[in-house]
């Protein structure tokens, strides 16, 4: 099976289902990351003032991530940080038509559609829409992932998180923890949610809420079977 993860930013898919990622990869499912956004930029006051070499690093720790977890390596697409609302959706839908069509994923794992970063509101809007189940589309299940210091920081205004699914990752959980420590830029010490205390916290949580030992949790958009 192939399965596309399809995320804002460079660090949102080791945080969102890095685990996950590992797990299929053992399994033998040839597991693809596109990454949307540039990263990074939106902590300057213009873009233009970024370091290029900053985003070579956190290009470069994707890389490095995906072999950790076992993923073909990631694609890029350089929008820019925390500015997806001043890109027509179109566009950016036409982006994730692109992908699609090119790996032909039966599953996808993409953003939640409330979280507070309007990146990942507009990623999550537009696989919605590039992966409508008309015929041909060979998408068949569509899966929100949360992301800390995103999901959990809207408090639920804009949409609840509310999880269907949980996979145990007793395995692969360490693998997710290895993987974000190469985000030097993005990971962050306790008790900040981007710290290895809390994913590692939050996966004790989901496991505890489906009695496995560690898990990912996610809320299943569609299943098609």
């Amino acid at each position: 099976m192939r399965v596309l993860v399809i995320v804002a930013h460079p660090d949102d898919e080791v945080l969102g289902c890095g685990a996950t990622m590992a797990r299929l990869a053992r399994e033998g499912h040839q597991v693809h990351a596109v990454i949307l956004g540039e990263g990074i930029t939106s902590r300057r006051l213009h873009r233009e003032e970024t370091d290029p070499s900053l985003l070579d690093t956190l290009r470069e720790s994707s890389r490095e991530a995906a072999k950790i977890l076992g993923a073909e390596k990631p694609q890029f697409n350089g929008l820019p940080d925390n500015r997806f609302d001043t890109v027509a959706l179109l566009d950016v839908v036409k982006l994730v038509e692109e992908v699609v069509e090119r790996v032909a994923p039966a599953a996808i794992y993409t953003h939640h559609g409330g979280d507070l970063n309007i990146d990942h509101r507009v990623v999550h809007q537009a696989v919605l829409t590039a992966t409508r189940p008309v015929a041909g589309c060979p998408v068949k299940e569509v899966y929100a992932c949360e992301i800390p210091s995103a999901t959990e920081w809207s408090f639920g205004q804009l949409r609840p998180f509310v999880p269907t699914v949980f996979v145990d990752v007793s395995e692969t959980l360490e693998l997710k923890v290895r993987a974000m420590e190469l985000y030097k830029s993005e990971i962050r010490a306790f008790p900040h949610p981007r710290s290895q205390e809390v994913m590692r916290a939050n996966a004790l949580h989901w496991g505890s809420t489906a009695g496995l030992g560690w898990a990912e949790a996610f809320q299943l958009i569609r299943s098609i079977r």
